[in-house]
């Protein structure tokens, strides 16, 4: 409406991180409750969650962790719940739990210069953007719709972070406060100069997720295929019958060494996916081992997979069959270079680092978006990113891959 602010686009004011002179920040990273940070196999959003808060102390920043009375961090630990609602079936329903945790963060909000919440399923801090008074910006971890970002933009002034630019481009009219890549333990994923026959696929079991892409494409192209997640209904009616034990493989759920040797030693990571992500944790892991990816151009892919460089990136499953042998082909010391230079965890704590001494208030007051500025554009974008780079049926399924 003419004379009434534009609420669609803009971007946060700058305010100083710190009073003390050391640009030492008190944060509160509130993570998912379902299990333990880290994850004992798989799960995206506590595994960066980790990395984060041990980069974050590790650089003297004060980092307390919102998470399970069962997780293992170097970050001052604030247990909600002693076990998640993984283990502990008595939590439900899921959704409070994590409200619940969240609160719990808000409350002590004093404590903190910023509030960060990882928002696994939906923003849930939304509720608390004008409650607190400490500056609370949220990571979410999925593919937004429209439907969600209408919803969400009743409160156009709560910041996120994107995972990746092509997610922050779905959530415009939006506070986009940065994007900051997920970062992989390059320490833990290491190179593997010569893979053993196979190509791997390691997600989810779900149509989204194309598993049955990549088994009609192992077998056109004529390679052995491992398949490494967790059993699920969908695997036991679906992907189970084409299931023959020599050329397509079942391997199950992995923990963090089998998931390493699994990547590095797969001549390629398949990864058909049918839907659009805002990220791909595996396709960074398979990279960091030096194995490059056969890829469909769905969500961020093309911005994480260098094509003709880590990986290969399609538009049509027949395009990635045809080109899976030169993908195969590819320099893995190269491969593994690109990968630790952009997916290595000091990157993705600058960047969050950036974000948090944006918005963090002291002696400036809280630092509110400006009701005219507009959203950064892609090259303010790049330069951020170069600086800093109950019934158990209605239970959501957690058993996740990191993204």
């Amino acid at each position: 409406m003419d004379g009434e602010p534009d609420h669609r686009t803009r971007e946060l004011t700058n305010a100083p991180a710190s009073d003390d002179g050391t640009g030492r920040l008190r944060i509160a990273l509130v993570a998912p409750v379902a299990q333990p940070v880290p994850p004992p196999r798989s799960g995206s959003i506590e595994t960066v969650t980790d990395l984060l808060a041990r980069g974050l102390t590790a650089r003297g920043h004060q980092v307390t962790l919102f998470a399970t009375g069962s997780s293992d961090t170097s970050a001052a630990l604030h247990a909600t719940f002693r076990e998640g609602y993984h283990q502990d079936a008595s939590l439900w329903p899921w959704e409070l739990c994590e409200l619940f945790n969240l609160a719990a963060a808000v409350e002590r909000a004093a404590d903190f210069d910023v509030i960060h919440a990882q928002a696994e399923y939906a923003p849930l801090g939304l509720a608390f953007a004008r409650l607190a008074r400490t500056p609370l910006v949220q990571t979410v971890h999925h593919w937004p719709s429209d439907a969600e970002v209408a919803l969400w933009s009743r409160y156009p002034e709560a910041p996120f972070v994107a995972v990746s630019a092509a997610q922050a481009e779905r959530m415009r009219g939006l506070t986009v406060a940065g994007v900051v890549h997920h970062a992989v333990d390059t320490g833990t994923l290491p190179f593997r100069a010569d893979p053993d026959d196979y190509v791997l696929f390691l997600g989810r079991f779900t149509p989204g997720k194309g598993v049955l892409a990549a088994v009609d494409a192992a077998r056109r192209a004529g390679v052995r295929l491992l398949l490494a997640a967790a059993e699920n209904a969908y695997y036991r009616e679906v992907v189970a019958p084409l299931v023959d034990g020599r050329q397509v493989v079942f391997r199950g759920e992995v923990g963090p060494d089998g998931r390493a040797a699994l990547l590095g030693g797969a001549r390629a990571l398949i990864y058909p996916v049918q839907a659009d992500e805002p990220f791909g944790l595996v396709l960074a892991e398979a990279m960091a081992c030096g194995t490059p990816v056969a890829a469909l151009a769905r969500g961020a892919v093309r911005e994480l997979v260098e094509d003709g460089v880590t990986g290969g990136v399609f538009e049509t499953l027949d395009q990635l069959v045809t080109g899976l042998p030169r993908v195969a082909a590819l320099d893995r010391l190269r491969v593994r270079a690109r990968a630790v230079e952009r997916f290595g965890p000091d990157r993705m704590v600058d960047g969050y680092v950036a974000v948090y001494s944006a918005l963090a208030p002291r002696h400036a007051g809280f630092a509110r978006p400006t009701a005219h500025a507009t959203r950064p554009d892609a090259e303010t974008i790049s330069r951020r990113e170069a600086a800093a780079s109950g019934p158990e049926t209605a239970r959501p399924s957690r058993g996740k891959e990191p993204r």
